[in-house]
């Protein structure tokens, strides 16, 4: 795992929490700014994915 697979990971995990306390709460906009952590979470993730995927490709050679 790399630094962008943890903290995406780590930071989808906040947005769920804060979506969850949003919807515990009614707060709607807290809700929103959990989902926008979930989606910044796995985009990082994504990139970190991504990153692996090529260091694997250029180890295989």
């Amino acid at each position: 795992m790399n630094k962008d697979q943890i903290e995406g990971t780590v930071k989808n995990a906040a947005g769920k929490m804060q979506q969850k306390v949003g919807e515990a709460v009614g707060s709607d906009k807290q809700q929103v700014k959990g989902l926008e952590k979930q989606i910044a979470g796995k985009a990082q993730e994504a990139v970190g994915n991504f990153k692996e995927n090529i260091k694997d490709a250029k180890k295989s050679r």
